[in-house]
C-alpha cells in the first residue's frame, strides 16, 4: 500500500496532539524513504529577535519523521521517539521552513532518520536533526 499526501494529512490530523496541529504543518511530498513538510511562518512561533523557536523546529522534525516512517510502511503504525538530536545553524525569520526527513534505516522495530530544515525562501540550511524511533506495531 502506498501512502498518499491525503493519507499523510489524515495522519497529521488524527495522530498528533492539538499543540502539534497548531504548528500548521503541511505535507508537500512523499517518497519510499522520505517526507517533505512545510512549517508556515508564524509570529506566534518566533522568539525575541524574530527567529522561529527551536522547540517548533524540533517538533516539526519529529513530526516529519513519523510521516516518513508512515510513507515507508504504507500507513501509520504506533511508534515513539527514542532519540532526537538537533543542531541549529541559522535563524529563520519571516519565512516558511521546508523540512525533509529521510530514513537512513528502517527495521522491523526501529527506524533512523536524518532531517534537514531549510529556509523555504532562500534554501539556506537552518538546522539538521537525527532521530531514532521505536516501532511499536
Amino acid at each position: 500500500m502506498t501512502l498518499t499526501i491525503a493519507g499523510a494529512d489524515k495522519i497529521l490530523s488524527t495522530c498528533f496532539a492539538p499543540w502539534v496541529l497548531e504548528l500548521g504543518l503541511a505535507v508537500e511530498s512523499l517518497g519510499e524513504d522520505r517526507a517533505v513538510l512545510r512549517l508556515p511562518w508564524s509570529q506566534r512561533l518566533a522568539r525575541e529577535g524574530g527567529g522561529l523557536s527551536g522547540q517548533a523546529l524540533m517538533a516539526a522534525a519529529d513530526t516529519a519523521t513519523v510521516i516518513a516512517v508512515s510513507a515507508a510502511r504504507g500507513g501509520f503504525v504506533p511508534m515513539t521517539t527514542v532519540q532526537q538530536s538537533t543542531s541549529f545553524q541559522r535563524a529563520v525569520t519571516g519565512s516558511d521552513v521546508r523540512i525533509e526527513a529521510v530514513l537512513t534505516k528502517l527495521g522491523r522495530r526501529t527506524a533512523f532518520a536524518d532531517i534537514t530544515l531549510c529556509d523555504a525562501e532562500s534554501g539556506e540550511l537552518a538546522a539538521r536533526a537525527s532521530t531514532v524511533y521505536a516501532l511499536l506495531g
